[in-house]
């Protein structure tokens, strides 16, 4: 069965519900009567829903049946609705950042990190914290309230901006999803950023459905604008992320359960976990809807039907060809309410082959859409572009 909420539900997402017969559960949020949502996902008698009583019937009857969330926004009437399952405990191990970093310390004995209090921050010691380290929400999504500080002038700017962000008090996403009520600080991960779409069977055996490296334009940047697959970087890492998640997945005793992966690899080949997020692959239907078109299989039908990619199959067809999904975030330093429109079909032409471009409504998300493309690695210049580019060019104001 499938739970929907808030931000985006794709097409293909709801498509793959009504061909091979799995529900999506008939919430409020499915519905979309409640003006809190103001978003249509335009579903109804003709789609395939299932109650919420009989949801829970089903999962009474047999606690195995595979559910699957397109957005955590849904994590909370998981916990409303289905605590005599072992789902809420399973998803809290990820969710909440400093479990999970304690969840870790047998694989990673002597990684700093701690909890901080948002009321605490001013009184915080930064001398006695090693530099530079990484602070952000203790539970979180999106890159969102991540900062970087190098140095103790930078703490200073961080906190200021810390405090700004929590002032706001933006709907967007609710506790269960983004709370900067509580921070954990913990120190910077070198190496390369992977990303990538698994769940664990019924024996516990993880089972990784695609890999995506993630670009950045400079060592300080943080945000989320380039994710790429492609056939070396899946072949370099399947065996090793594979064994690495079978370890995660026997410390928190996994089954019939789905996560979006994010994952260091350092230098020495060692694997650090940025975060695990339960429930779903990437947010707002991306990676797994991206891996569809890139290989031609379905992440989440093989999740529900227990299947495994034949990667050695998948793979021979994809020599020279590079896969992307782009996140174009609202980095121009206009807010959504200062740009009058973006330019997507002048954003397109820079493209050899885009394969889907989803438009977001930019005044309510601080992002302009999403972007699926296919590049030659050759021309791999496209993508750099993109990447250090602040869409400005783009946008009319």
């Amino acid at each position: 069965m499938i739970l929907i909420d808030k931000p985006y539900l794709s097409e293909f997402l709801k498509a793959t519900s009504i061909k091979h017969n799995l529900p999506i559960v008939d919430t409020v949020a499915a519905r979309d009567v409640s003006a809190r949502l103001n978003t249509s996902f335009d579903l109804g008698a003709d789609d395939n829903l299932i109650s919420e009583q009989e949801t829970i019937n089903r999962l009474r009857a047999k606690k195995d049946t595979r559910l699957y969330t397109n957005s955590e926004n849904a994590i909370g009437w998981i916990t409303q609705n289905l605590a005599f399952t072992d789902l809420p405990a399973k998803i809290e191990i990820f969710k909440n950042k400093a479990k999970f970093r304690e969840l870790m310390r047998p694989m990673l004995p002597d990684f700093y990190f701690q909890e901080v209090a948002l009321a605490d921050l001013d009184a915080l010691r930064i001398d006695a914290i090693p530099l530079p380290f990484i602070i952000k929400p203790n539970v979180g999504f999106f890159s969102l309230g991540v900062h970087k500080v190098s140095s103790a002038e930078e703490w200073k700017d961080v906190k200021t901006k810390i405090k700004a962000e929590n002032a706001q008090k933006d709907d967007l996403y609710p506790a269960e999803v983004l709370d900067r009520t509580s921070f954990i600080i913990e120190e910077v991960i070198e190496g390369e950023e992977f990303a990538f779409d698994a769940y664990f069977d019924e024996k516990g055996e993880p089972v990784l459905l695609d890999i995506y490296a993630h670009l950045f334009s400079s060592a300080n940047d943080v945000s989320d604008r380039i994710y790429i697959t492609s056939k070396e970087i899946i072949e370099k890492n399947l065996n090793d992320f594979t064994n690495w998640l079978r370890e995660v997945g026997n410390l928190a005793k996994m089954s019939n359960f789905p996560v979006h992966v994010e994952i260091r690899r350092t230098d020495s080949k060692k694997i650090v976990p940025i975060e695990v997020n339960p429930m779903r692959f990437g947010g707002w239907c991306t990676t797994a809807d991206m891996t569809a078109s890139a290989y031609g299989f379905n992440p989440y039908l093989y999740y529900f039907e227990n299947k495994r990619p034949n990667w050695e199959k998948v793979l021979s067809t994809r020599t020279g060809k590079l896969y992307s999904m782009i996140v174009l975030d609202n980095s121009t330093g206009y807010t959504g309410e200062e740009i009058t429109a973006f330019d997507y079909d002048a954003l397109l032409a820079t493209f050899e082959k885009p394969l889907e471009l989803r438009r977001i409504n930019y005044r309510e998300y601080p992002v302009f859409g999403f972007l699926f493309i296919e590049t030659r690695e050759e021309n791999f210049g496209e993508l750099e572009r993109v990447l250090k580019s602040d869409l400005r060019e783009f946008v009319k104001v």
